[in-house]
């Protein structure tokens, strides 16, 4: 296998050692001779090396260091970075290794109880393996429902052996780093659905997985990075039992966080890809967690973690999306029309008020613009929606105009822009223009206010807009 090693786990941020009494670990890799080997870890998803040893004539050489390695899964690479086998490293970092590249499943170890652990469990899993491979191929040749209850049930069994040896093991080795790799990976298992009121209880699986998900973990334990599943584990955990809601999930990274406060390595991992996801996140509002990272950790001191440069980015990022998370009043806007006459937004009064930012010379906004008047003929215009259409380059004023002209957009928009002067005014008195208030980059940009002018939506397309305003106005007339 051949992996991409990276030699840090984050642009912004370096690796944080652990000084304690050093680490020795001779190795011998035949046949290889007279040539680098590497040793390789895991930081989340990614992989890493983290020392390199020369091998003699004789096959062998030897990793040291003077700063004890975190304990975890570790990988031996070739001088061409393909991985050769992986290995524990516990506590105990003082054992050598021998591994023919001929007979891959031999490799020996001395001084070693995590390495030989492992080999015990690592052997009985693997012929476990083996056993669902034949009932999964029975299954494909399955014709009745016999047949798939036959195969379902064995590999249920098979499952359960594997779940019995895994806690067996646990329970013998509590202290080892095999008992700690089980429970990092391990799934919760559902226990048999409850009655109620005379029908199993349909969300008891999920409350059941979401509340043990994490029996066992602790989130100030950097080992769990040097691990291939506690990132996958991570993701799944936020995809399928955390709501997709801002509040659910700042209460989970805040809890995982503030565990995670004393780790070197884990603690800045985490707040780091935090980050990164909800910076720019998939679902609209969840911008508002990385509001609450910036105010909460970031402001109170953990830039020390960044380098100037991303300290830069992520402080001008959250400026951009303070004013405008999804509840906030909208920030005001006081703009001219084409007539040179000032329109406040506020002054607008609408049960829904659309905002949108476009450029006639923007090839997507000619197609947008056109569809979004389409729309308020047929559907807005009847609910009472109001419309700010603002042209977003005052350099483009005359062909602002013909496009309204051409496309015969809809009289009732409040069509304005900013001028020049009014622009270099606020800039001159340093005030924070549209573009920073509204987090407003392209052509167009689309928000969604209440009545209010409260911010209900940003950034969604045509169709999500107006379900929005539908199923808000079916709420509104109950």
């Amino acid at each position: 296998m051949k992996l991409s090693f990276t030699a840090s786990f984050i642009s912004l941020l370096g690796l944080f050692a652990d000084a304690q009494t050093g680490y020795e670990i001779p190795v011998t890799i035949r046949p290889l001779k007279n040539q680098k080997v590497y040793l390789g870890t895991y930081l989340g998803k990614s992989t890493i090396l983290v020392d390199s040893a020369a091998l003699n004539n004789e096959s062998a050489g030897a990793f040291k260091g003077t700063k004890k390695l975190i304990p975890g899964v570790y990988l031996l690479v070739s001088t061409s970075r393909t991985v050769l086998f992986d290995f524990l490293v516990g506590d105990d970092q003082q054992f050598s290794v021998s591994y023919d590249t001929s007979m891959p499943g031999n490799t020996v170890y001395k001084g070693s109880a995590d390495n030989e652990i492992n080999q015990v469990y690592s052997k009985f899993m693997s012929s476990k393996l083996k056993e669902k491979k034949i009932w999964e191929d029975k299954h494909h040749l399955a014709k009745t429902k016999a047949d798939t209850l036959e195969y379902t049930s064995a590999i249920r069994a098979i499952n359960n052996e594997e779940t019995d040896y895994q806690s067996g093991i646990a329970k013998k080795y509590p202290a080892s780093l095999v008992a700690f790799l089980i429970h990092a990976m391990k799934r919760p298992v559902i226990p048999e659905l409850p009655i109620v009121n005379g029908k199993p209880d349909s969300l008891f699986a999920y409350r059941y997985v979401k509340d043990h998900y994490w029996d066992d973990i602790m989130f100030n334990d950097d080992r769990l990075l040097r691990t291939p599943f506690f990132e996958p584990k991570l993701d799944e955990y936020f995809t399928y039992y955390v709501t997709p809601q801002a509040d659910s999930v700042i209460a989970e990274v805040k809890h995982m966080l503030l565990f995670a406060r004393t780790a070197k390595e884990l603690y800045p991992y985490l707040l780091i890809k935090f980050t990164n996801k909800y910076m720019n996140p998939e679902y609209m509002g969840l911008d508002k967690v990385f509001v609450y990272l910036f105010e909460n950790f970031y402001a109170t001191g953990d830039t020390l973690l960044l380098n100037p440069e991303s300290k830069k980015i992520i402080t001008e990022r959250a400026y951009n999306l303070m004013a405008n998370q999804i509840g906030l009043p909208a920030p005001p806007l006081n703009l001219t029309d084409t007539s040179g006459k000032i329109i406040s937004l506020y002054t607008i009064a609408a049960p829904y008020t659309i905002v949108v930012w476009w450029d006639p010379e923007c090839s997507h906004c000619k197609e947008e613009i056109p569809k979004l008047d389409s729309v308020y003929r047929a559907k807005w215009k009847q609910l009472g929606v109001g419309m700010y259409s603002i042209n977003a380059d005052e350099a483009h004023i005359p062909q602002w105009k013909r496009f309204m002209k051409e496309k015969n957009l809809s009289p009732e928009w409040q069509q304005v822009y900013e001028t020049t002067d009014a622009r270099k005014s606020g800039e001159k008195n340093g005030q924070p223009n549209y573009r920073q208030l509204y987090d407003f980059h392209v052509t167009p940009t689309i928000y969604l206010l209440d009545k209010d002018k409260h911010i209900l939506a940003k950034k969604l397309t045509l169709e999500q807009f107006d379900e929005i305003i539908k199923v808000n106005s079916k709420k509104v007339s109950r």
